[in-house]
């Protein structure tokens, strides 16, 4: 049982076993588990990457450099010049090497973690407050969002996750936020004041995208309960939440890009789920998300999310319960919420087992073959965009899917046989080790004996490796 446990602590609640890593926990898996939810290790891998705030400054250059390019198309006419393509602008080339540089680093930490629990609720945290690089914008800030936000209160409290993600750059593009004007903000009455149609010019544009984005998918959940006018209420609370623009005088922002402007703020009260806030400014924004935070809504429908991901795609009705109890209790402490997942019978039962997603199974892969320099991860994000998981880019709000109807259909299953093969491929010979060995080392108990008797007939190292990878016991979190 000891082993079972060990293997579903390193496949199941983290990111897939190292060979060793079984052996190193096997003494206490829940205890191994625990530890991990304690303050974020600082991982110096990330440092040097550029923060929010400097991809902000970069991207703004990049879009002068467009500008330039397209007053020098227009004046190249009348000028008798050449209207060729312009050469690509330098600093273009140079955020496409920092962002790719950002995902080679990103999966390097996943596959050399010692805390893959910490991390798996990492990438959780990050596919449920999704942004999709397929929007240009999002594209600078999805990386830097799970770095700056959402990694340093992955195991904390869920409003300072919330709050932190809410106002961050990446978020706040991503859903256009810093477009929001309230009607009757100073921004909107000013432009009024200039215009000989001064309604039209007052509604400048609410945007709801952000609000609603909170309220169906990161905090409450669709069937909640509230109402359109919640929705449009909650977006007036949140006019005025911007991120950083060149022209801001120097130490404006919070430190990581984001910047309340007053001008462009809803006055008044607001009324959100039956409640009225009557703070003024970013307050009153702060305060509606404390709140949904810590709401009997948002407690069971992350709770279930947390236990679906974790244990079972149909996850019990108890132990949702239970966890949600936790939420309730704690104040939404994310790291209480797991301790009480990580002691219910429940989440250690046979019966508890996920289908790997293109990302678990690439990254466990990577893991199991200790196949960790920059060449081997960079075909490895290939292989997984060719599965259909490229990082980043779920184009939707909503996420990657995380269920196995998701991920199981017969083509999907034959590229990952392809995979499999192509990452073996990339293996020396094992010095002293078998393919069986391996396999022994990273499924423990889960090594069924068919797989075993394949590896053990397999004519080489290779083989037997995308044998292994390709098996149905590697292809669930068991």
């Amino acid at each position: 049982m000891t082993i079972q446990q060990a293997s579903a602590a390193a496949n199941r609640f983290g990111l897939g076993a190292r060979a060793g890593e079984l052996s190193a926990i096997n003494g206490d898996p829940r205890g191994w588990l625990l530890a991990q939810l304690g303050s974020p290790p600082r991982i110096a891998a990330f440092d040097g990457l550029t923060d929010s705030p400097g991809y902000l400054a970069l991207y703004a250059q990049v879009q002068q450099q467009r500008r330039d390019a397209r007053m020098r198309r227009a004046d190249a006419p009348a000028a008798g010049a050449d209207r060729g393509t312009p050469p690509r602008a330098g600093r273009r080339d140079g955020l496409r090497r920092a962002l790719m540089n950002e995902l080679l680093v990103r999966q390097g930490v996943a596959v050399a973690s010692s805390d893959s629990f910490r991390e798996r609720l990492v990438r959780f945290w990050s596919n449920h407050f999704a942004i999709s690089v397929d929007k240009r914008i999002a594209s600078l800030f999805a990386a830097p969002m799970e770095r700056e936000a959402i990694r340093p209160n992955a195991t904390g409290r869920f409003a300072d996750l919330l709050l932190a993600v809410e106002r961050h750059p990446g978020m706040l593009l991503y859903l256009d936020n810093q477009r929001s004007i309230g009607d009757d903000s100073r921004i909107a009455m000013g432009a009024a004041r200039r215009s000989n149609r001064p309604q039209q010019a007052r509604r400048l544009g609410l945007n709801e995208n952000l609000a609603r984005e909170i309220m169906e998918l990161h905090t409450l959940g669709v069937n909640a309960g509230y109402s359109q006018t919640d929705v449009v209420e909650f977006a007036k609370a949140i006019t005025g939440w911007s991120v950083l623009r060149p022209r801001d005088r120097i130490g404006a922002g919070g430190g990581l890009g984001f910047v309340f402007r007053a001008a462009a703020h809803e006055p008044g009260g607001r009324k959100v789920f039956g409640k009225t806030y009557r703070q003024q400014g970013e307050a009153q924004g702060v305060a509606i998300l404390h709140d949904l935070a810590v709401h009997p809504a948002t407690a069971h429908h992350l709770s279930l999310k947390l236990a679906r991901h974790f244990v079972a795609d149909d996850p019990p009705a108890v132990l949702v319960e239970r966890m949600a109890r936790t939420w309730l209790a704690s104040g939404g402490d994310i790291a209480d919420v797991c301790r009480t997942l990580l002691a219910s019978d429940e989440a250690w039962s046979d019966q508890a087992r996920k289908f790997k997603t293109p990302d678990d199974f690439i990254i466990s892969s990577l893991r199991a073959c200790r196949l960790d320099d920059r060449a081997d991860i960079t075909l490895a994000l290939q292989l997984q965009a060719r599965l259909g998981q490229p990082p980043f880019q779920p184009r939707s709000p909503a996420g990657f899917g995380d269920v196995a109807a998701d991920w199981g259909g017969p083509d999907a299953l034959y590229k990952r046989v392809q995979a499999a093969q192509e990452m073996a491929d990339r293996l020396p010979a094992m010095a002293g080790s078998t393919p069986l060995q391996l396999g022994q080392a990273v499924l423990g108990g889960a090594l069924d004996g068919q797989t075993a008797t394949a590896l053990r007939r397999a004519e080489s190292v290779q083989q037997g490796v995308a044998l292994l990878l390709a098996s149905p016991a590697f292809q669930w979190r068991a």
